[in-house]
This record gives structure tokens, C-alpha cells and sequence, in this order.
């Protein structure tokens, strides 16, 4: 069967995410592993909080990342097969490149620390914002953005699934945007409970720390084809990957396409591959008719092995 993962990034974490998949091994090694890395007890933090904690930005990102490899390790363990091509939703991008080959775990733990203190230095906490657009199409909402901006940064950051757009920037400009949008029709605007601006002009400082990060450490090319958020591409070069991930930080997550290039390639099952189920459920109403599950549980993980492996 020709397979695709998908991997969540910030907004999936929950305080006891990994309870659920019993008592495998390779999962809190992958923590501890993740731990001695950083410096940082990443298992306690994630298994008993405080979830303040877990949901700091610098502390999110890393946990993420842990998780999904970790439940990728766990799948490769079980004799899951490899993928025929991955993604990951912004975050979620390092966890695709590093199951991939393409980045060291201990050198993308790394990355994604220093990219998320870039991110929450780049813009003071409260003076940006995202919210998600529910129910409009995604050139209305673009245009929207474009009526509420008033020389401030607001746009359209996160091509969820149809009808779903998240929108980011200076937290006035992102209120006159919500306002417009429900003057519109939408079914719903609603602020999210971020610290960071993600995706949007406002990154722009975050990316230059970034790029120089990403200068320092080895890229390989992916074992599997990683598809990329900026521009819906797998590429080879290692060049290539860092100035992905680099523009990935300002430029806006075009999941739909993602998906939708996977579907082209002809898989026909799309795994969610970490705790939560943020993503199959937009896999789920971008495909329709392609199977999309999540690997959110020791059960699923199970059932999905058993369907692939027959």
C-alpha cells in the first residue's frame, strides 16, 4: 500500500500525550534521548507538566519533535514499512526531515530550540496574534487581510483545509480582520492561544537567526521525499532544504496542496504520525475518500500496521 505520513507540530501537546502508548521502550528513550540533548527533563515534562510549562513556545517545539520520532521509531519497530513521501505542519516539518534522514535528531532538537526563541524574540509577547477563519474561501480571506492590515502586518498563514484558514500578525491588525470576516459570514474567528506570530512578515527577524543555525549543521539528502511547506516541493540539496525551512518561518503553510500532492502521487493512506489528531482530521475533509488516520494511541497504531502490512 503506498503511504504517507504527516507530522503535527505546535498545538497537538498535552500534558500525558505519550501515556498512550503503553509501555514501548523506544518511546521514553527517545524522551530521555531528547533530554540529554537540551539539558532539559523533556519526559517529566511531558508526562506529569506543569502544562504552563509544556506549552511554552522553547519547550513546545522540542517536545514536538520528540514525540513524532519517537512514534515513528516505534512504527519502524513494529515493522511499520517506510513512507512514500512525508510532511509536517510547520514544526512538524524538522520531525518529517529528521525520520526521513535528512537531519541528526540531536542537531533538529537543537534547531528547533533556536528556532523557537528567534520566533518569541522576533515579536514581543502581546503585541502579535493568530486566529483562525472559519467557513470563508481562502481568496476572502486573503482579500480581508488585505482591507484590515492599515499599514500593519496581517495575512492569511496556515491553508488548513477548505474553509479553514489561519490568519497571523500585529494583534489590532489581526482583531480588524476577525471583525471583517464575521461581517462577511464566517462561521466562526476565533484568537488562538499563541505567543508567536508564526508564518507571517513578522518572522522575518527570526529567520536570518535561523538560516545561521541552520548553516552550522549537517543536511543530508532525505531517504524518503519530504514535502515542504513553502512550496509544496521535495528537494534533494541540501541547500535547497535549508533555504525551505528558512523562508517556511515568514511564509505561509500550504497544507492543503500539501495533501493534495500527496493524493497526486497515488497513496492511498494518510497517517497522522504523533499524539493528537490535528491533522487527520484536516487530511480527513481535504481527501474525503483517502483513508486518514492518526497514530495518537498504541490501538491505532496497531489497527494502522495491521492495514498496511496486509
Amino acid at each position: 500500500m503506498n503511504l504517507a505520513f504527516t507530522f503535527p507540530g505546535q498545538g497537538s501537546q498535552s500534558v500525558g500525550m505519550m501515556a498512550a502508548y503503553g509501555d514501548h521502550t523506544v518511546i521514553r528513550a527517545t524522551f530521555e534521548e531528547a533530554g540529554d540533548v537540551l539539558g532539559t527533563d523533556l519526559w517529566a515534562l511531558v508526562d506529569v507538566g506543569p502544562a504552563e510549562q509544556l506549552n511554552l513556545t522553547t519547550n513546545t517545539q522540542p517536545a514536538m519533535l520528540a514525540a513524532g520520532v519517537a512514534v515513528y521509531r516505534l512504527w519502524r519497530e513494529l515493522g511499520g514499512p517506510q513512507p512514500q513521501v512525508m510532511a509536517g505542519h510547520s514544526l512538524g516539518e524538522y520531525t518529517a526531515l529528521t525520520c526521513a534522514g535528512a537531519l541528526d535528531f540531536a542537531d533538529a532538537l537543537r534547531l528547533v530550540r533556536t528556532r523557537a526563541e528567534a520566533m518569541q524574540a522576533a515579536v514581543p509577547e502581546g503585541q502579535g496574534g493568530m486566529a483562525a477563519i472559519l467557513g470563508l474561501d481562502d481568496a476572502v480571506v486573503e482579500e480581508l487581510c488585505r482591507q484590515a492590515a492599515q499599514g500593519q502586518v496581517v495575512a492569511a498563514v496556515n491553508f488548513n483545509c477548505p474553509g479553514q484558514v489561519v490568519i497571523a500578525g500585529e494583534r489590532p491588525a489581526v482583531e480588524r480582520a476577525m471583525a471583517l470576516a464575521k461581517a462577511h459570514g464566517a462561521k466562526r474567528a476565533l484568537m488562538l492561544p499563541v505567543s508567536v506570530p508564526s508564518h507571517c512578515a513578522l518572522m522575518q527577524p527570526a529567520a536570518e537567526a535561523l538560516r545561521q543555525a541552520l548553516a552550522a549543521v549537517e543536511i543530508r539528502s532525505p531517504r524518503v521525499p519530504v514535502l515542504h511547506n513553502v512550496d509544496v516541493a521535495a528537494h534533494a540539496a541540501p541547500e535547497a532544504i535549508r533555504t525551505a525551512l528558512t523562508q517556511q518561518l515568514y511564509s505561509p503553510v500550504r497544507w492543503v496542496e500539501t495533501v493534495l500532492a500527496m493524493r497526486d502521487m497515488g497513496v492511498a493512506l494518510v497517517a497522522e504520525c504523533g499524539p493528537g489528531k490535528v491533522l487527520a482530521g484536516l487530511n480527513k475533509r481535504i481527501l474525503g475518500d483517502v483513508a486518514t488516520p492518526a497514530l495518537a494511541d498504541a490501538a491505532s497504531l496497531a489497527e494502522t500496521l495491521a492495514r498496511v502490512n496486509n
